[in-house]
C-alpha cells in the first residue's frame, strides 16, 4: 500500500507539471528504488532495536533470577494469583520453576513483558519483506509507462485499481465488506494524487 500511494502520488505530481512521459518514468523508478530501500532499512532498524531492546530486558531478567529468585518467583506467584489461580499453587509451581533457570526465563518474559525471547521476528526477513512490498506497490502506475501507453490518466487508473484491489485483499483479515475496504483505499489514493496532481500543475504553471 506504502508504495502504491508513494507512486501514485509521485507521478500525479510530476504529470500535473506537465513533464514528458520519459521525466514520469525516471521520476517513478526514482522513487521505487528510493523508497524501497528507505522502508527496507526503516524496517530492518526499528525490527533490531525492538529484539535489542527485548534481549535486555530479557537479561536483566535473567540476572534477577540468579540474585533473587525468591523475589521473582512470588512476583510471578502474584501475576498468576490475579489470574484466579490459588495463592498456594502459584508460589508452588513458580517455586519449582525457578529451578529450571532456562524456562523460568522464558516465563518471565512472557508473563511479566509479553514477549517470548524464542520468537522474535528477524529484521532482515522484515526488511525484505518491506522492500519487495514496497517496490510491487510502486512498479503499478508505471506499469502502464513501461508498456508503451504514455498517458497520465492510463498510469493513474492502473494505481487506482491496485489500490482498489489492494484494499480488497486487507477486508480478508479486517472483515470488513471487500468493496468498502477497496473503496476507502482507493479514496486515500486519490486524495493523495489530487492534491500532489495541483501542487505539480500549480508549479508547472508558474515555472
Amino acid at each position: 500500500m506504502d508504495g502504491l500511494v508513494t507512486n501514485i502520488a509521485l507521478i500525479a505530481g510530476v504529470g500535473g507539471g506537465g513533464v514528458a512521459p520519459r521525466e514520469i518514468v525516471l521520476t517513478g523508478a526514482a522513487g521505487l528504488v528510493a523508497g524501497a530501500i528507505s522502508m527496507g532499512l526503516g524496517e530492518f532498524t526499528s525490527v533490531r532495536a525492538q529484539n535489542e531492546q527485548v534481549a535486555a530486558e530479557v537479561l536483566k531478567e535473567r540476572r534477577e533470577l540468579a540474585r533473587f529468585p525468591e523475589a521473582e518467583a512470588a512476583e510471578l506467584a502474584r501475576i498468576w494469583q490475579a489470574r484466579g489461580v490459588p495463592e498456594k499453587l502459584a508460589l508452588e509451581v513458580a517455586t519449582i520453576l525457578g529451578q529450571n533457570p532456562e524456562a523460568a526465563v522464558r516465563v518471565h518474559a512472557q508473563e511479566e513483558l509479553g514477549v517470548d525471547p524464542a520468537d522474535v521476528p528477524s529484521p532482515w526477513t522484515a526488511a525484505g519483506s518491506s522492500f519487495v512490498c514496497f517496490s510491487l506497490g510502486a512498479l503499478v502506475p508505471l506499469l502502464p509507462y513501461l508498456l508503451g501507453a504514455a498517458s497520465l490518466p492510463i498510469a493513474l487508473g492502473a494505481g487506482g485499481v491496485g489500490l482498489f484491489v489492494a484494499g480488497a485483499l486487507i477486508a480478508r483479515f479486517t472483515r470488513r465488506a471487500w468493496w468498502l475496504s477497496g473503496a476507502r483505499q482507493l479514496l486515500l489514493g486519490a486524495a493523495a494524487a489530487g492534491a500532489t496532481y495541483l501542487i505539480g500543475h500549480l508549479i508547472g504553471i508558474a515555472a
